[in-house]
């Protein structure tokens, strides 16, 4: 299992190329040549080891930072990330910079696993109809407000023409004024933009009645707000919306044919106890416990401390915060807790969520692993929102204030 184990991991972290070569990393400024930015390339040691690095000569970077936080994307429990040949556990592995490599390079060890879970993950999609999104840029004095006005304007103006027609109401409505950071709810900090993009975007079961709201866009450019300078890509296209769905299948209840040529050839069945009852790692008891920490009069920026990386696994979102120093990490996990998460995000999560927040651990690289559960209005192309993978949730966390705190950085210092 230790093979399997250090290959998934290391596929695990290249598998979206650049991101752990620098992209799309918290300290982005201090990734070189985004232009020529080099792709990810793994070094196996018999000893369930790995070098990560990149060709020479290309840009981007290979740090503690970049490698740590594209382990904790689109992760759930680090123990138990389930995979068809094994079960990973993530929460031990650590991280260490190689010195002298050009653009960096990192060593991974720690990887483990246990015997495949006798459940298939099942990922179904269905119809549930079609959606239409205008994208509007607004300019001038109360760029926001104007932007809101028409938005409502137009639905108003849909609903009385659904109403004439016969057509049922929409399923659901989505605007958002991106400028006004509408996303960060009551967080919040931008009042008064003299520029704003108007994000409107609809759901209905009938293609007819969001064909009849794509036309009633355009009369905004002459009837409405003053400054709307046009419609991003033309009239709102109409589009099927694919709902994804998951769980957990057992496979003894399946049986796999396999054919050739027409004819039986042979069959599989499973059965015997579930493998995912065994436990890669017992949780330890550093991850439960209340550590008598000293408190302090200062405040940081959670940015100051961490770095965050997001990403989505369906209508759920993950925001892995990893500690910039091993120090910083016993603060993080008494004061950034799934309660203060779950508050920030509260008004992107779906009212009455069961377990809308859970936290997880990951010692061996100073991390945790937050999971928003029904957090991205139905995720994907079944989303409304201009941001359906949760992939900016780790950067709107970064303004999170933690209080009460001694002075971090003297102890780095």
């Amino acid at each position: 299992m230790l093979f399997i184990s250090v290959v998934s991991l290391a596929g695990h972290l290249i598998e979206c190329g650049a991101q752990v070569t620098g992209g799309i990393f918290t300290d982005w400024h201090k990734v070189p040549d985004w232009d020529n930015i080099g792709f990810p390339v793994v070094e196996c040691s018999g000893d369930g080891s790995f070098v990560l690095s990149k060709p020479p000569k290309t840009g981007g970077l290979v740090s503690f930072g970049t490698v740590a936080e594209q382990l904790v994307y689109e992760i759930g429990d680090p123990r138990r990330y389930l995979l068809p040949d094994v079960t990973c556990d993530f929460s031990q592995v650590a991280l260490k910079e190689v010195p002298g490599v050009d653009g960096g390079a990192v060593r991974v060890t720690g990887a483990r696993g246990v015997a495949p879970s006798h459940d298939y993950k099942v990922c179904a999609t269905y119809m549930d109809g079609f959606r239409a999104t205008a994208v509007c840029p607004v300019g001038g004095p109360r760029a926001a407000d104007k932007a809101r006005r028409t938005a409502e304007s137009i639905i108003t103006r849909s609903k009385r023409l659904f109403k004439q027609l016969g057509f049922e109401d929409f399923n659901s409505v989505n605007i958002q004024v991106l400028g006004s950071e509408d996303t960060y709810g009551s967080n919040a900090h931008t009042k008064g933009s003299r520029e704003a993009v108007l994000w409107m975007s609809v759901h209905h079961k009938q293609k007819k009645a969001l064909e009849l709201f794509a036309r009633e866009v355009a009369p905004a450019g002459t009837g409405m707000a003053p400054g709307l300078t046009g419609i991003v890509g033309g009239r709102p296209r109409v589009s099927p919306v694919l709902k994804p769905f998951f769980f957990l299948q057992p496979k003894s209840e399946l049986k796999v044919d396999v054919h050739m040529d027409a004819e039986l050839m042979e069959s599989f069945s499973e059965t015997g106890p579930d493998a995912s009852d065994q436990e890669a790692t017992p949780p330890s008891a550093e991850d439960f416990q209340d550590r008598d920490l000293p408190s302090g009069p200062h405040s940081y920026r959670l940015e100051e401390l961490a770095y965050t990386r997001s990403g989505d696994k369906g209508d759920s979102a993950n925001i892995g915060v990893v500690a910039r120093h091993p120090l910083f990490f016993p603060y993080l996990k008494k004061h950034l807790t799934s309660s203060k998460v779950q508050e920030y995000f509260s008004h992107l999560i779906e009212p009455g969520a069961k377990n809308a927040v859970t936290r997880y651990t990951l010692p061996g690289i100073h991390s945790l692993n937050f999971v928003l559960q029904s957090s991205l209005g139905g995720g994907g192309v079944a989303s409304l929102r201009s941001d359906p993978q949760g992939k900016a949730y780790g950067q709107m966390l970064l303004d999170l204030k933690l209080k009460g705190l001694p002075d971090l950085k003297s102890l780095v210092d």
